[in-house]
C-alpha cells in the first residue's frame, strides 16, 4: 500500500477569477457618491432612482444600502426608507482623533525610512495639491490630500498601521471634503514643512508636525459643525 503520508504532486491550476460581485460594485459607487458630495447628508435614497442611475436592478441597490447601513454610511428608517447618514460631532471627533494618533506615528516612521525616491514622490503629490488649491478644485484637493497622506503611510512600512488607517480613510475623506477649501493653502503649507522634515530624517519632529496638522483639521471641522448646527 502507498504511504498515506506521501503527497502526490498536483498539477498547476489557473488562478480563480473573482470578479467583484455586483452588490459590492454598487456599494462602492454609492459610498463614493456620498464621499464626493453627490449625495448629501440627510438626503433620501430612493432605490428605484439609484437603480436607474446606475443601470442595475433594485435588488443590488437594496443589498448595497443594507451594507452601507451596517458600515454607518446610511440610516434606514422604518416606513421612511434610506437616508445618507449625517455624522455627529462625537463621531467626527472620535474618528479624527484616532486618525491623528495613527498618522503621527506613520509620519515618524516615514522619516526614518525615507529615501530620495519616496521623498521625490511626496513633492510631486505636493505640487498636485498646490495646483488644485490654485484652481479652487475641491475634488482635486481632497484626492491630492488623501494621496499624499497615503504615500506617507506607505513610506512608514508598517502593514498593521496601514490596515488600521485603511479602515477610516474613506470616512476621513468624507469629513475632509466640506472643509477642504477652508484648509486651503494653509494645509499645503503644513504639508510642505512636513515633507522637508521627513526628507531630513527627523522622525520625532515629523510625528509632531503631523499631529499638529491633523489636529488643525479636526479643529476646523468642529468649528464648521458648530456654525452649521
Amino acid at each position: 500500500m502507498p504511504d498515506s503520508t506521501t503527497r502526490r504532486p498536483r498539477s498547476a491550476r489557473q488562478p480563480l477569477e473573482r470578479p467583484v460581485p455586483l452588490r459590492q460594485a454598487v456599494t462602492d459607487v454609492i459610498s463614493d457618491m456620498i464621499i464626493n458630495g453627490e449625495l448629501q447628508p440627510g438626503e433620501h435614497l430612493v432605490e428605484q432612482e439609484l437603480a436607474a442611475q446606475l443601470g442595475v436592478s433594485r435588488q443590488p441597490v437594496r443589498e448595497a444600502l443594507q451594507r452601507l447601513h451596517a458600515e454607518g454610511w446610511v440610516d434606514l428608517r422604518p416606513a421612511l426608507g434610506a437616508f445618507v447618514h449625517t455624522p455627529t460631532p462625537k463621531e467626527a471627533d472620535e474618528l479624527l482623533g484616532a486618525r491623528s494618533l495613527l498618522e503621527a506615528e506613520s509620519a515618524r516612521l516615514a522619516a526614518v525610512n525615507a529615501t530620495p525616491e519616496t521623498v521625490e514622490q511626496l513633492w510631486k503629490l505636493q505640487a498636485t495639491g498646490e495646483q488644485a488649491v490654485a484652481k479652487d478644485d475641491e475634488a482635486g484637493m481632497v484626492a491630492a490630500n488623501a494621496a499624499l497622506h497615503q504615500h506617507i503611510l506607505t513610506m512608514s512600512g508598517n502593514k498593521i498601521m496601514a490596515e488600521l488607517i485603511g479602515m477610516v480613510d474613506r470616512r476621513v475623506r468624507w469629513y475632509y471634503r466640506p472643509i477642504a477649501r477652508a484648509r486651503g493653502k494653509e494645509a499645503w503649507d503644513e504639508h510642505r514643512e512636513l515633507i522637508e522634515t521627513i526628507a531630513s530624517g527627523n522622525g520625532r519632529k515629523a510625528g509632531d508636525l503631523m499631529r499638529k496638522h491633523t489636529e488643525r483639521t479636526r479643529k476646523i471641522y468642529e468649528q464648521r459643525a458648530e456654525t452649521t448646527s
